[in-house]
């Protein structure tokens, strides 16, 4: 088989695999590039020297046997069998369910995770969004300070693994969507500088030195990267990917990579005959980065919409801390506005950022699914110091507020891991260092940042502790108990009504009606024939809806009818329903 290397600094290169090292010869068609031939199957070790220097894993790595540090292998795509015949499966109508490999179970593998899929099922959800799996140092991690970006983390399981586990969803009929990070390395096992320019100094991000998108050398990093966004896609018949924050992606040309990625998916998409979804992450609340090329945007599928996060959280919760502050001082107004608007900050001021931020969407042209809607992330939670979720503050009544109002919002909704049954497990910020040094820096910042917001030291989980690690893993057997089986229950039932009525699907942002009372702490919002109804305060709510309404309740928390010939909406405390008109 043919091994080649972009190296184009180097003065020489040689392939080093079991059988020695083979000199490499320049490709005269493709400056800076290094090739070889020599026999090797499948599982086959093999490395790059530069200029008899060490031997170095393959950039281009599909198999790290041994970690980030070690050799490679040779990977057969080919061998695998699937199972499964596979159509795809977009984004329009789907709900969303975001998933660690690492703490799904207590055994943190591709094919422990398979096993429960068949949950996820019954739950209603259509697509899983797992978190990255490309190769990290040590055993357990996030996945965002991954490097070899062609490869999958072998405690996980390896490349057969994840196949497997896309079989098996897909023979489910789930669709997967991996996440992705295309904006820094982690800082250990990271080889990449030894090769080329992958970086540059030009820029500076909160991770150093950006990804190379825009200076000398840039092509061939650029081609990189859509290598490997286009090889997940393909080789393991991935349905989309999650981009992780695309607004740190310091590109200065005038053909961004982001545009170069989209028609690179869209592409492909056509070729393979099924569809292909690219969903962003990003702090810009900009509308073009999800505006067809055809009308002078960047073309990704799905953004995020962090701004619905936060005013449903400073709804339920009554923080105000950091970027909470913008949504806190009326956070039912600011809900109502981003299920109308989709974006919080449209050109409005954000005391956080101390400046204006955004731009507004065009409710009548952007359909609802270019955005995801949740109440729960993996940075929301893993975030907080102690990695305490929604179900830690919040009474069972609210929880099912949260629920309905994601649920029923006009957004791709989309769920955290054990959400659904108000998991009481953390999902705390956990690492796998094997660099001690580094281990100690990460370490001592966590507790350092927290610190700042008076915090107690000896509070702040020891991100390198597997115990960490540990708690943060769901505990399965808490849905089969109350109150957990009747949350879980609640969500089963919204979700069999997003999937059964038209009206909540509706892809029609401008057609959105909301009413709400910010001091009696209740909202509603209409959608066709449907009226969704919050009451988020401790005391029952009257919640005029119009006379001569009447209707019929489809869904409802506690115990509620439908109002009378007054109009009015009898809802209990921290409760929810959904009416259907008529």
């Amino acid at each position: 088989m043919q091994f080649e290397v972009w190296a184009p600094g180097a003065g020489s290169a040689a392939l080093c695999t079991a059988g020695g090292r083979l000199p490499m010869e320049r490709d005269p068609l493709r400056e800076g590039w290094w090739t070889a031939t020599a026999s090797a199957v499948d599982g086959d070790r093999y490395g790059f020297s530069l200029d008899d220097g060490p031997v170095l894993p393959d950039p281009r790595s599909r198999r790290q046997p041994d970690g980030p540090d070690g050799e490679s292998a040779v990977v057969d795509q080919d061998a695998y069998v699937w199972r499964t015949a596979w159509a795809g499966r977009g984004l329009p109508g789907a709900v969303l369910y975001e998933l660690h490999i690492g703490t799904f179970t207590p055994e943190g593998t591709f094919d422990a995770a398979a096993g429960r899929l068949g949950r996820l099922v019954d739950l209603g959800i259509t697509h899983v969004s797992v978190m990255p799996v490309c190769p990290f140092p040590g055993t357990h991690g996030w996945g965002y300070e991954g490097v070899s970006l062609w490869a999958v983390h072998e405690p996980y399981g390896g490349p057969d693994g994840l196949k497997r586990f896309v079989d098996t969803a897909h023979g489910l009929g789930l669709a997967v969507v991996l996440d992705v990070v295309h904006n820094h390395l982690g800082p250990s096992g990271n080889h990449l500088p030894a090769f080329g320019p992958y970086f540059t100094d030009t820029h500076h991000t909160p991770w150093g030195s950006a990804v190379n998108l825009d200076a000398p050398g840039s092509d061939e990093v650029r081609a990189y990267l859509l290598g490997s966004a286009l090889a997940w896609l393909r080789d393991y018949r991935l349905d989309g990917l999650r981009l992780d924050a695309v607004h740190a992606l310091a590109d200065g040309r005038a053909l961004t990579f982001l545009e170069e990625l989209s028609t690179a998916v869209d592409a492909l998409a056509s070729e393979l005959g099924r569809p292909l979804g690219l969903i962003a992450e990003s702090d810009l609340c900009d509308p073009r980065t999800t505006t067809p090329r055809t009308e002078g945007g960047i073309g990704l599928h799905a953004q995020w919409n962090d701004d619905f996060h936060h005013a449903l959280h400073t709804a339920l919760t009554g923080e105000s801390q950091g970027y909470y502050a913008d949504f806190a001082t009326a956070p039912l107004a600011a809900l109502a506005k981003t299920v109308t608007r989709a974006f919080f900050h449209n050109g409005t001021y954000s005391s956080f950022r101390g400046r204006t931020h955004g731009r507004p969407v065009d409710a009548t042209r952007t359909p609802a699914h270019r955005f995801v809607g949740y109440a729960q992330t993996h940075d929301q939670i893993g975030n907080r110091a102690l990695g305490d979720r929604l179900a830690t503050g919040l009474s069972p009544g609210l929880r099912a507020c949260a629920a309905a109002l994601v649920l029923t919002a006009p957004f791709v909704p989309m769920l955290f891991m054990g959400e659904e049954w108000g998991a009481r497990t953390p999902w705390q910020f956990f690492t796998d260092h094997t660099d001690p040094e580094l281990a100690r820096a990460v370490r001592e910042g966590r507790r350092r940042e927290f610190a700042a917001h008076g915090w107690a030291v000896e509070d702040i989980p020891d991100p390198q502790d597997p115990a960490t690690r540990d708690r943060s893993c769901l505990d399965w057997s808490e849905p089969e108990r109350e109150p957990h089986a009747r949350l879980y229950a609640w969500y089963r039932e919204l979700i069999a009504l997003r999937r059964s009525l038209p009206d909540l699907s509706d892809p029609d942002l401008a057609s959105v009606r909301t009413a709400y009372d910010e001091r009696a702490r209740w909202i509603a919002w209409r959608r066709g024939d449907l009226r969704v109804v919050a009451n988020l305060a401790g005391e029952p709510a009257a919640v005029p809806l119009g006379a001569g309404r009447g209707g019929r309740v489809l869904a409802a928390w506690e115990p509620a009818e439908a109002p009378g010939a007054d109009g009015v909406l009898r809802l209990p405390a921290e409760s929810c329903v959904v009416l259907a008109d008529g």
